[in-house]
């Protein structure tokens, strides 16, 4: 028994960490979930000593009780709103950094508006096993309402006499202040004995003393006041049914000690008012950088790569083309905004979101099953962008292209991104349709449509311009439509593919487009082409425009000249390939071995295009890796070997490495496009290209969750690890303060600054292991991502300044697909040439743009890209009544409506704020 005089209080929270899939596919952990729950029912019911328990912080738990259990929804909901079972905030447990900003701002909308039906939210910010947490999440928690923050990663207190080292990144109790990159600050809450500590109390007395002996002492190493916090369950853990008794045992064998059957809400309240000691202040992120680097699960960005490029793919055409599009059509034709259907993709989205599923650290099964996860959301995100573009185009005054002929096409491109956009767009036409309602013979129409003329067509912008263009005939294809009255209506068209140079198209707008007879458009007074000022291609190997001049080695490597600073990237887009005998979680290299790369390999460069508009050279390493790690490994996995004690190396055989890789520069592009496939026939390895960017700077910069962080290039001094790869999002970028270079990727996201002397940015294009790793053996052989991969990414020399030079923005319009639709001549209420809206800041970011469910209002956010101020200037273009300052839940603020409709909103940004606008339309 303790002798300590002053009292405390063992705060005991009742809970279960549910992974919906991990080691056991979804439907096997969903049985036991329903078990659970159907006991936890039980004995709320039957026992009113047992007072409550945390639902995990995630309401989905809810819907996948109920899709088995409807009969008892009265039942679970008598308990919440009775305060018996705490649901909330989020709809599931996110990994933070491989789900987008708008992402993690969804999961906590959805999450609130769930829990909200119930009458009751848990008002905590709960993060407890993710793998690292964001720099931004103070901020979206106080926007959220929420001052707290309790997670199990990312800081490590050292627990002796509560003293600590000077570090941004240690505690030195488990209570702290977790400070945002813009100075928010909430309370912070370390699980230090983990999420677990109070695990399965004893009832007996004797297993009871020992038990808190060491409890009592564990959690008071590292707690700055008397109110100590033990977790009453684990992973998948069932209820402890018995809790009561053992809580009367605790009583009787501590009597200095306050024994609770607590809620987070009670834990938190008796903290804040027993704090005393001046807590330490954690800033950023919390990615466990004082630490010896083995355990920070950072490699779960590049285990199955091939989830993370759908998960990009998902998420932009979510947030960043479907949104917009119905939003745009909503405010300017009054289309129906599908609340409903965004909601369902979203939310099938983020059933794939959880940090064991997005993460790629699960069983086979498991990450089978987030493939049709994947296609399910995009394709209702791909329905809702059909059908806002189509009640778009048919509001677009299309009249004027009438003069080119009566065979003119007129179609519409969209720029869902928030800048001023212009690149390569593609589009296909159907130059002539026959419908079978017609009742023409199968023949006839089959025949009529190939005799369609196509020749001496060309394209013409709203402005009467003439656009460089190339077209492919597709001949004769069938199609369908799917009207909203009638049965669905099938026919033959003659068809074509467009490939065409979209400049100056608005951001979140639109520009027209006509596919027109040439003499008829030069009889209405277009001017024809004009002449390109120089071809894009020189020799074989040099691309160039205005700005870069891109010349090709031998061995494939790029050397990329930027015109505006005079600065020289050499060896870029060397291919790296080592060794990995780690697993889904973590990175090994074999000890000893000597990286292979593509530097001095003779590639085969082809010209593949070379158009007015675009030009690209095809680059082809015929290479060959080791086939797989040895049979050492083998033994060491089936051992459970602990993965940086590993010896095993590779084996000698090898097997092809065929990569064909294009690389691509526009007429007016300021970055290289590169697009790598490769058809994966090696196991137990790590494929990365690399960058170079003989730079000197010690810190570089990464895209993030509403912030683009800030990080040091040089681990700290506790590092072990070899490695020291990190996330990213959109991008990562090194500067010196006068060039710099960034390096865009779609679905990539980790990437490590080498400790080369040359600042190398080192991006992971595939991982291939065969086991889960954590606490088990688990075989993943489907790990090894066998098969045919595509890569893409964008090489951007800017001035230094990656926000106010605008590669960021480049880099985040690389994330979003153009979207483009044919319609027909038409009058309409909208310009040829439109946007909602016009915006201006330098070095602050526009990330989204949608309606309100609750209030009907279009939300528009954007963040601060800068630790320091910076003005936003908004044009609306539309009608309004009122604009307000929100925030991520979309509430109503502050009124910032200009005095002068005419003049522009102007806002302060503070540093990297994130900055929510409402805009109530006029009636």
């Amino acid at each position: 028994m303790t002798n300590n005089t002053n009292r405390r209080t063992a705060h005991i929270i009742s809970h279960t960490h549910w992974d919906r899939e991990w080691y056991l596919p979804y439907e096997k952990h969903h049985v036991r979930l329903i078990e659970l729950m159907d006991t936890l029912m039980d004995t709320l019911e039957s026992n009113p000593e047992y007072r409550s328990f945390f639902l995990d912080g995630q309401t989905i738990i809810l819907e996948d009780y109920l899709q088995v259990r409807p009969d008892r929804r009265e039942r679970l909901e008598k308990l919440i709103h009775e305060g018996r079972i705490h649901i909330g905030p989020w709809y599931i447990l996110q990994d933070a950094f491989l789900t987008s900003s708008e992402a993690n701002v969804r999961n906590l909308q959805i999450g609130h508006q769930d829990a909200g039906r119930y009458g009751t939210i848990s008002k905590v910010g709960y993060f407890p096993d993710t793998f690292g947490n964001m720099g931004q999440a103070p901020q979206l928690m106080r926007q959220a309402g929420i001052g707290n923050a309790i997670f199990g990663r990312g800081v490590k207190p050292t627990g002796f006499n509560n003293t600590v080292a000077d570090s941004d990144y240690e505690s030195s109790f488990s209570e702290l202040i977790w400070e945002g990159p813009d100075g928010s600050r909430v309370l912070g809450i370390l699980f230090a004995n983990w999420y677990s500590n109070g695990n399965e109390v004893p009832v007996d007395p004797t297993e009871a003393r020992d038990y808190w002996e060491r409890k009592l002492a564990d959690a008071g190493k590292y707690a700055s006041t008397g109110e100590l916090l033990y977790m009453n369950g684990c992973d998948h853990q069932p209820i402890q049914t018995d809790l009561p008794e053992a809580i009367r045992v605790a009583r009787e064998l501590y009597p200095d000690t306050d024994f609770v059957h607590s809620n987070f809400a009670d834990y938190l309240a008796s903290v804040e008012g027993a704090l005393s000691s001046e807590l330490s202040v954690v800033k950023g992120e919390l990615r466990s950088q004082r630490t010896d680097g083995w355990s920070t699960l950072v490699n779960t960005a590049s285990a199955r790569v091939y989830l993370k490029q759908m998960n990009q793919l998902g998420q932009a055409m979510l947030e960043k083309v479907a949104e917009p599009l119905a939003a745009y059509a909503s405010t300017a034709t009054g289309a129906a905004y599908p609340h409903h259907l965004f909601t369902y993709a979203w939310k099938t989205l983020m059933q794939n979101h959880p940090h064991d599923s997005i993460c790629g650290c699960s069983v086979d099964e498991v990450h089978r099953e987030m493939v049709t996860r994947f296609d399910k959301s995009r394709h209702v995100a791909e329905t809702i962008v059909e059908a806002s573009a189509k009640a778009l185009a048919e509001a677009i005054d299309t009249s004027e292209f009438a003069a080119y002929g009566a065979g003119a096409v007129p179609f519409v491109v969209f720029n869902t991104t928030g800048w001023e956009r212009g690149g390569t767009v593609e589009i296909e036409l159907d130059a002539e349709r026959i419908y079978f309602r017609d009742g023409v013979a199968m023949d006839e129409m089959i025949r009529r449509m190939n005799a369609v003329d196509i020749s001496g067509r060309i394209v013409v912008d709203a402005e009467g311009r003439t656009i460089a263009h190339t077209m492919e005939d597709l001949g004769l294809q069938f199609g369908y439509d799917l009207p909203n009255d009638k049965f669905r209506q099938p026919y033959w068209a003659r068809r074509v593919k467009l490939v065409l140079e979209a400049d100056r198209v608005p951001a979140l707008g639109h520009k027209t487009y006509a596919w027109a007879d040439g003499s008829a458009a030069a009889q209405a007074g277009v001017a024809p082409e004009a002449a390109t000022a120089s071809a894009l291609v020189s020799g074989s190997r040099v691309l160039e425009n205005e700005h870069l001049r891109v010349e090709i080695a031998d061995d494939g490597s790029l050397a990329l000249t930027d015109k505006a600073t005079g600065g020289v990237y050499r060896d870029l887009l060397v291919y790296e390939d080592t060794g990995d005998i780690g697993n889904e979680y973590m990175y090994k290299q074999p000890n000893g071995e000597t990286p292979l790369t593509t530097k001095g390999l003779a590639a085969e460069i082809t010209v593949l295009e070379n158009t007015p508009y675009r030009a690209s050279i095809e680059i082809v390493h015929d290479w060959a890796v080791p086939a797989s790690a040895d049979e050492l490994f083998e033994q060491e996995k089936r051992e459970a070997v602990y993965y940086p004690e590993r010896k095993a190396q590779r084996v000698e055989h090898t097997v092809p490495m065929i990569i064909r890789t294009v690389v691509s520069l526009e007429r007016d592009g300021k970055g290289v496009g590169v697009r790598a496939t490769f058809n994966n026939q090696a196991k137990d390895h790590r494929v990365r290209a690399l960058f170079p960017t003989d730079l000197q700077a010690n810190e570089h910069r990464a895209d993030a969750i509403f912030e683009v962080a800030v990080r040091a290039s040089e681990p700290s001094a506790e590092w072990q690890n070899p490695s020291n790869t990190q996330h990213q999002q959109a991008f990562a970028d090194v500067s010196d303060g006068s060039r710099g270079l960034t390096v865009a990727n779609r679905g990539l996201n980790e990437y490590e600054v080498l400790r080369d002397g040359r600042n190398t940015i080192a991006v992971t294009l595939l991982r291939s292991v065969s086991e889960l790793g954590d606490w088990g053996v688990f075989p993943t052989p489907e790990a090894q991502c066998l098969g045919e991969h595509t890569v893409e990414l964008t090489i951007i020399p800017h001035s230094g300044d990656g926000a106010a030079a605008g590669a960021f923005a480049l880099a985040y319009q690389f994330q979003v697909p153009w979207t483009a639709v044919q319609t027909d001549i038409h009058d309409g209420k909208l310009a040829a040439i439109n946007a909602p809206l016009y915006w201006e800041g330098e070095g602050i970011a526009f990330s989204s743009m949608k309606l309100a469910e609750e209030s009907g209002d279009l939300m528009l956010r954007w963040y601060n890209m800068q630790p320091a101020e910076g003005e936003l200037s908004v044009y609306m273009t539309g009608d309004f009544s009122r604009i307000y300052k929100s925030d991520v839940l979309e509430q109503a603020g502050e009124d910032v409506t200009p005095a002068d409709r005419d003049e522009p909103l102007k806002a302060r940004l503070g540093k990297c704020e994130i900055y929510t606008l409402g805009v109530t339309q006029s009636e």
